[in-house]
């Protein structure tokens, strides 16, 4: 199993906390990942853009092409912006 995470706006949009991904041959990146969850629906599509999110394998700051694999945790999260 995956274990996916979801942080800050991503979290409110989806009104979801985290959610357990079986790992399967289809899963071989981050964005092979975030494609599959986007295709749950129109929120999930909306929330989980890459271009309005980061994305961390193994709570390390990775790139949509990050190879992840049975038992990684994924986290989306926006960028964080200060001022």
């Amino acid at each position: 199993m995956i274990n996916v995470l979801f942080f800050a706006q991503v979290r409110e949009q989806l009104q979801l906390s985290h959610l357990l991904v079986p790992a399967t041959d289809a899963i071989q990146t981050a964005n092979d990942l975030r494609l599959l969850l986007s295709q749950k629906g129109d929120k999930w599509a909306k929330a989980l853009e890459s271009e309005r999110l980061l994305v961390a394998v193994n709570q390390t700051i990775s790139q949509w092409d990050s190879a992840i694999e049975d038992g990684d945790e994924v986290a989306f999260f926006p960028p964080v912006t200060g001022g």
